[in-house]
């Protein structure tokens, strides 16, 4: 499976990212849609940008009882999406009911990974405010091998964390880095951070990748530099 960059569209209205992709002309990418743009204008967005021929990564990050997120990812099946994601932390049995619930009945379904902690937590954050007193990267590696006991198709991690996970889940088991800045960009309020070579080099199999391309003066270089830097 071959490296891709995903494109965060993190904005608040159907208009914004039409705008936004009209920039991209007949450049179909693949747009990740996250809980501001779906909370806004529902899951007809889904529809309208798939139809415009682009892949979408669904990020909702499902975290609810077994049988909440089983039929819920059974309406989301619905929409054609190409990834969705879950929390890692809502358990194995979460995990597996989820992908029955995403699995339609010829047997497709998107792909589904999990969140193993967020790149906005530190390992201070983690110990202080959710008492989990093991090493970051020891939790994230658990929490990935929970997701490839539940038969999911990878996790959300730092590119930092891709060489562990990997490591312990096999090559073929997908690393999707958010996190990702330029060399000369903001880190804003992401801690555990690289730039898309560095993420190449740790084994990232797809980045995701939102402000320094959406803000950027020039959306469409900044998006072929990521390219160029993380696919070559």
């Amino acid at each position: 499976m071959g490296k891709d960059v995903i494109v965060a569209c993190d904005f608040s209205s159907e208009e914004e990212v039409f705008k936004f992709l009209s920039k991209f002309q007949d450049k179909k990418i693949f747009v990740k849609i996250g809980m501001e743009l779906f909370y806004s204008a529902g899951p007809d967005i889904v529809r309208k940008i798939k139809a415009d021929g682009h892949k979408i990564f669904l990020d909702l990050k499902l975290h609810d009882i077994p049988n909440t997120v089983k039929k819920s990812m059974s309406v989301l099946s619905k929409l054609d999406v190409d990834m969705t994601n879950l929390h890692a932390a809502g358990t194995i049995d979460m995990m597996k009911a989820a992908l029955e619930g995403l699995t339609r009945p010829d047997g497709t379904r998107p792909l589904l990974i999990a969140v193993t902690q967020l790149t906005s937590t530190s390992e201070e954050r983690m110990r202080k405010e959710l008492w989990i007193e093991k090493p970051i990267a020891d939790t994230v590696m658990h929490y990935a091998m929970n997701a490839k006991e539940a038969m999911l198709d990878g996790v959300v991690c730092s590119p930092l964390e891709a060489p562990i996970v990997h490591k312990s889940c096999g090559s073929s088991f997908l690393t999707v880095t958010p996190g990702v800045r330029f060399a000369d960009g903001e880190k804003s309020d992401q801690v555990r951070v690289t730039t898309p070579a560095d993420a190449k080099k740790l084994g990232s199999d797809y980045i995701v990748v939102g402000r320094p391309i959406t803000a950027a003066p020039d959306p469409v270089e900044a998006y072929q530099k990521c390219v160029r830097e993380f696919v070559g």
